[in-house]
């Protein structure tokens, strides 16, 4: 599925790549790995462990995230590699309190904008 604003990180090299720029918030649900990739497009990767859940569970959290960021994508600047990584604690969570989580990082990053469009 190719999503209109935004691309997604596939290879290990690519992730390792956001991992050792080693800037990350963190909160109770989410943990936002961020890094500027120098292109016009944002590129978003999702990891779940198994410690959090079985391949359903786990592919749910993926979808809440890649949903929650597509529809705020117009509230961050172009050109990030962002990398979410879900906490056991997003399990039993629903669409608000994901995209809540991942609003709080974004403007602990400091790169949440309120009116910007498209």
């Amino acid at each position: 599925m190719k999503y209109k604003y935004f691309e997604t990180l596939r290879k290990n090299s690519e992730f390792k790549n956001v991992y050792n720029i080693k800037k990350s918030f963190a909160n109770r649900y989410l943990i936002m790995y961020i890094k500027e990739n120098g292109t016009d497009t944002n590129r978003l990767g999702v990891s779940v462990s198994k410690k959090v859940g079985n391949s359903i569970v786990r592919h749910r959290l993926a979808r809440l995230i890649r949903e929650a960021f597509r529809l705020n994508i117009s509230h961050i600047p172009d050109g990030y590699d962002v990398i979410f990584v879900a906490r056991a604690g997003l399990k039993d969570k629903g669409y608000f309190e994901t995209e809540s989580a991942m609003l709080h990082l974004f403007k602990l990053h400091g790169i949440y904008v309120d009116n910007v469009e498209r």
